[in-house]
């Protein structure tokens, strides 16, 4: 190959990126009208891939290509304006023209001395996400894949703090023979969080569980007395109904006993950075550790998983690594202290651009606007006279359209529809369809649009309403 930038290979590999910049660019902008959901011919036509590998190379412009013409039309229109299910959001631009770039650049985002650029940007954005989060000065994080890794991030750092403070060194002598760590978590912990206990050694059923209330929310009042190394888990943002558990009550009763409180914020947390919003994380600050994702609500692509340590020391405590042959970190922060891996992509860079594009005032905007935008559906489909579960605080909305069947049946009739996608879930025994608003893309004008199909699909299930006059 030839090495002159200049040269043939050089013109070829942009000629290679202007086009799948053409191909994406017609992607995003086909979003607005296509069904959210792949058509079934689409996802029928995946079959062609199912090739043997080549023997010969191809012209990497022909395998761009096949990529686009085979997988494009099968894939799910997350990143439009009326996917609301699953809590995610779509790529805000300045996020996605970000996560181009930094795959150009090609950053192994470990090691401070060897990326100062990548890395340098990484502490920047920590120090403003601990300010915009709202957390304590001095705070530590990490950029990790998703709020699975963010948990399992923190509860390492919780894990060696209570062992440490019994004096017991986790990471060098293991939990084989360890004083007891007692885990509390609330009812309707994520099993995402259960999923990290696991892997952490902390194991999933031997959790103490707390009673909820009919939001989800942990009941103070079951807090039991809190003895030797202790990790309570508490959640802002109810993955159902967007609730927020009672973090004053809870953390001032875990700090007298000196437990330490980790807060699963996969969405809920971002509340945060709005003013009209934060009252609903009141006391949050007060743990010790947090964890959030920036593919959620802040609209970054993926994957992009935030994970926050109030104690100096603890996080690279359970994470750092040396080896002969990595270099010394001197005065730089390296990322890979902070992080289970070490080889990992340069994720603060997408994050820099979202923040630095939306401002404080454009956080804000986005969080409050999903918001009243979730309320909006509430108030359309109860006028409907159909039931909303939940009260909606936040920016989720539970619906049952009546039996577990006929729900279903709106459910699939909607999801079929194609206008908007949400999923369905079981929320405290009752089958619900759930809408999750969290997307910059998604206009009131969407949120007309979708109202009415979900309307258009009850009911095609149900049977025409009768009119409010009747």
């Amino acid at each position: 190959m030839n090495g002159d930038s200049n040269g043939p290979a050089a013109s070829r590999t942009a000629s290679l990126l202007e086009g799948a910049a053409r191909r994406g660019t017609r992607y995003l902008a086909g979003l607005d009208e296509r069904p959210v959901q792949a058509a079934a011919a689409a996802v029928a036509g995946l079959a062609s891939l199912e090739v043997p590998l080549n023997d010969a190379p191809l012209d990497p412009a022909v395998v761009l290509a096949e990529l686009d013409g085979v997988v494009s039309p099968a894939t799910m229109a997350m990143a439009g304006p009326r996917f609301f299910g699953f809590v995610i959001g779509g790529t805000l631009p300045a996020a996605l023209a970000a996560s181009w770039l930094a795959t150009a650049w090609d950053q192994n985002a470990a090691l401070g001395p060897v990326t100062p650029g990548v890395a340098r940007i990484e502490a920047v954005v920590l120090r403003w996400l601990v300010d915009v989060l709202g957390l304590p000065p001095g705070t530590q994080g990490a950029f990790v894949t998703g709020a699975t890794m963010a948990n399992f991030t923190a509860l390492a750092a919780a894990r060696h703090a209570v062992l440490a403070r019994a004096g017991w060194n986790v990471e060098a002598d293991g939990l084989f023979g360890a004083p007891p760590v007692t885990v509390i978590v609330g009812e309707e912990a994520h099993p995402t969080l259960l999923k990290a206990l696991g892997l952490l050694g902390l194991g999933r059923r031997r959790v103490v569980r707390l009673p909820v209330d009919d939001q989800g929310r942990v009941r103070a009042d079951t807090l039991p007395d809190l003895q030797g190394p202790t990790i309570v888990c508490l959640q802002a943002g109810n993955i159902n109904t967007g609730a927020f558990d009672p973090f004053e009550a809870i953390c001032t009763a875990a700090r007298a006993a000196g437990a330490w409180v980790h807060v699963d914020g996969a969405f809920g947390l971002w509340a945060q950075a709005s003013p009209r919003l934060a009252p609903l994380v009141r006391g949050v600050e007060l743990a010790d550790s947090w964890a959030t994702d920036a593919h959620k609500w802040l609209n970054v692509p993926y994957d992009s998983g935030l994970a926050f340590v109030r104690e100096a020391g603890a996080l690279p405590a359970a994470m750092a690594i040396t080896a002969e042959y990595l270099p010394s970190p001197g005065a730089e922060r390296s990322p890979s202290d902070f992080t289970p891996e070490l080889s990992r992509r340069a994720r603060g860079v997408e994050v820099w651009a979202a923040l630095r594009s939306l401002g404080r005032a454009g956080l804000a905007e986005l969080f409050e606007r999903n918001c009243r935008q979730a309320r909006r559906f509430a108030a359309g489909l109860a006028a409907a006279g159909f039931e909303i579960l939940n009260d909606v605080v936040l920016n989720q909305v539970l619906v049952s359209f009546g039996t577990p069947e006929t729900t279903q049946q709106v459910i699939a009739a909607v999801q079929a529809d194609g206008t908007c996608w949400c999923g369905g879930t079981v929320w405290q025994g009752r089958t619900a369809m759930r809408i999750s608003v969290c997307s910059w893309a998604t206009t009131d004008e969407d949120v007309e649009r979708s109202l009415a199909a979900i309307l258009r699909s009850a009911d095609g299930v149900r049977g025409p309403r009768a009119s409010p006059a009747s």
